[in-house]
Parts: structure tokens; C-alpha cells; sequence
């Protein structure tokens, strides 16, 4: 039976079960050292802001390791660098990437499907025009607050192109290059190519991103020619809040709401109207959906502490948005508080109060 149509408490083990395979694969040896000897190569410091949908997966998408690649995941892949703490988050990356000697690379996506409109981006009305647009937006405010000269912080607009998984990156003067586009051989040139399409970009940031352009050409290879479900339906049943859900990359099962806007009731109250259409549509059980809180920790005490109490605090409030939007839907909401171990990506679940 596939995993949306089992009941509730299947579906939440589940999860449950995802997240610790993620956690033993990151905390493997063979991973730690692939993520050390990939940072003593390549230590430009990578962070990515993206859509919460989980056919997003840059590291597998890249061929990179995991823990390489720093997201930011929020509906529709909507931010705005005006936004305190998301502000504070990125401004903090990189003081860190800088005082380490380490460029930034930013990579700012947005998604899209060739082969049908309705697979694109739920957050834009499957409009791409309007994500690179708003991708390009984010583009702007960095250069504000880094420097337009790109010599530290390099903000890059990606696309993201679902039924191939392939990279579009964009250039100065609407200038692309997209992976799909390449053949194996090709590959040889990427660094020239990259250098065409982003002349300004420094030396050391080109040289770390085109392992990831590597690895995505690599990807995208080896799926042409291969039979794939392009799921386009809507079967969320999963409202996360809050950070540290690098295990959920499946498709259309979690609606993924980052702590970072001023005013959080909107994009709660917009996941809880997904949810509640799936399971008036009947494609969801009507028995109950999760809603997930969690907050990454780095050590315990005060550090694990205040990260429960966030936790606990974004739980709460999601809770009265959707009982308050929703209440009919808030009836069959079954809550889990959970915190994060950074270093070892352990979820963490919280005794219930």
C-alpha cells in the first residue's frame, strides 16, 4: 500500500523511521569523510535557498554529499532578506564562510516542468516567469547587503527543472546555461562555459560550483531514457514548522514552513488549506494528518534548551492559526515536537505537555 493511504499512525512511523535513516547514512564514517575530503577541495561555502517541495533534492540532484549544501526550504521557495531572522541566518553563514578565509556561493532556485505546467511551482500558481522573478528579486537584496561586486558572496538564480532534475543556471545579460541541455562529453567544458555565462564570478567560487554542475550532468544522464513517475498530484499530509527537515524529500507529502517570515499565520494557514483539500478530495485518509515542529540544536544545555522552548512555541502557534482557520480540519491534527542534534541531523521527539 502506498505510504499516503495507510493510517495515520503507519504513515507518521513512517516518517518517523525516514529520519533516522537519514541521521545513521549522515552520521556514517564513510559520509564523514566524504564531507571532510570534499571541504578540503572545495571549500566555498554553499547555501541554498529552495522551495519546500521534496522533488528538490540538491545533493542527490548534484551528486554531492550530504551536509555540503546549507538549505533554506520555505513554501514556494518565498523569502526576503529583509526578514529578521532569516537575515541574521544568512548574515551569520557567512561571517563564518569569511572568517574561515571562504567565499559563498548563494544559490537562489526556483522549479518548473517542461513536459506540464500543473507539475510546477504551487507557490507561483506553476507561473515560472513569476519564480524567476521573485528569484531574481532575492538575487537584488543580496547584493544590497553583500556588495554587487560578487568577490565574496556570489548570489547565483538556478532553475530547477523537475521531469529531468536538471540545472538551468543563469547569467549576466539573461544569459543561461542549462545541464539538460549538455551530453557527457560536454562536461569538459563546463568551466569555460561557466565563465562565459558568469564572467564575474571569482576564481575559487567557479572552481567549487562546477563539481555540482559535474554531478548534475552525471545525474541527468543517467535517468535519460528511464521510465519515471512524475507524481503531480497534491497528497500532502505533513505541515512542518520550523527547521532541520533535511530527510524529507518526498514528494508531495510535506508542506514545509520555515521559521523566517515576520508573519508565520499565512503560510500556515495556506499548508492547512492544502491539507484540508487532499483529504476533502479523498486523496489522503480523513483519519488525521501530522503537524511537525522542530528546531535545530548544536550542543546541549542552554543551546538545546532554548530549542525545545522554540519548538514548543511554534507548535503552539501553528496549532491556533490552523484550529482558528480550520477548525474542522484541527479535529483530526495529531502534533510531534521535536528539536534537532545539528551534528549528527538526530531528531529528536519531545514528551508531550
Amino acid at each position: 500500500m502506498p505510504l499516503h493511504d495507510r493510517p495515520i499512525g503507519e504513515r507518521i512511523e513512517a516518517l518517523l523511521a525516514l529520519s533516522r535513516e537519514h541521521a545513521d547514512v549522515f552520521c556514517s564514517p564513510s559520509a564523514w569523510l566524504a564531507r571532510e575530503r570534499y571541504l578540503a577541495k572545495h571549500p566555498t561555502r554553499i547555501l541554498a535557498m529552495k522551495c519546500m517541495d521534496g522533488r528538490i533534492h540538491l545533493p542527490h540532484a548534484t551528486r554531492t554529499p550530504l551536509g555540503i549544501i546549507t538549505p533554506f526550504r520555505n513554501l514556494g521557495g518565498i523569502f526576503h532578506l529583509g526578514w529578521p531572522y532569516l537575515g541574521e541566518m544568512l548574515t551569520d553563514a557567512v561571517h563564518a564562510a569569511i572568517h574561515g578565509g571562504n567565499g559563498v556561493l548563494l544559490i537562489i532556485s526556483y522549479h518548473f516542468s517542461r513536459g506540464d505546467l500543473a507539475r510546477g511551482c504551487a507557490g507561483f500558481a506553476c507561473d515560472a516567469e513569476a519564480a524567476l522573478a521573485h528569484a531574481n528579486e532575492i538575487r537584488r537584496q543580496a547584493e544590497r547587503v553583500f556588495g554587487r561586486d560578487h568577490r565574496n558572496v556570489y548570489p547565483l538564480v538556478c532553475g530547477f527543472e523537475t521531469d529531468t532534475d536538471s540545472l538551468i543556471v543563469h547569467g549576466s545579460e539573461g544569459v543561461t546555461l542549462d545541464i539538460g541541455e549538455l551530453t557527457l562529453a560536454e562536461g569538459a567544458e563546463l568551466d569555460q562555459r561557466v565563465a562565459q555565462v558568469c564572467p564575474d564570478m571569482p576564481g575559487d567560487i567557479r572552481r567549487d560550483l562546477l563539481p555540482l554542475l559535474q554531478g548534475n550532468l552525471q545525474h541527468v544522464d543517467s535517468l535519460r531514457g528511464t521510465a519515471r513517475e512524475l507524481d503531480i498530484e497534491h497528497r500532502e499530509w505533513v505541515i512542518c514548522i520550523g527547521r532541520g527537515f533535511d530527510f524529507l524529500h518526498l514528494p508531495n507529502t510535506a508542506l514545509i514552513v520555515g521559521p523566517y517570515s515576520p508573519d508565520l499565520s499565512e503560510p500556515i494557514a495556506t499548508a492547512a488549506a492544502i491539507i484540508d483539500a487532499n483529504m476533502k478530495a479523498g486523496r489522503i485518509p480523513a483519519d488525521g494528518f501530522l503537524l511537525l515542529a522542530s528546531t535545530p540544536y548544536e550542543a546541549i544545555g542552554v543551546d538545546r534548551a532554548r530549542a525545545e522552548l522554540k519548538s514548543r512555541f511554534l507548535s503552539e502557534f501553528a496549532a491556533r492559526v490552523i484550529s482558528r482557520e480550520h477548525p474542522r480540519l484541527a479535529a483530526s491534527m495529531l502534533s510531534r515536537t521535536a528539536v534537532v542534534h545539528w551534528p549528527s541531523r538526530r531528531l529528536e521527539l519531545l514528551a508531550q505537555e
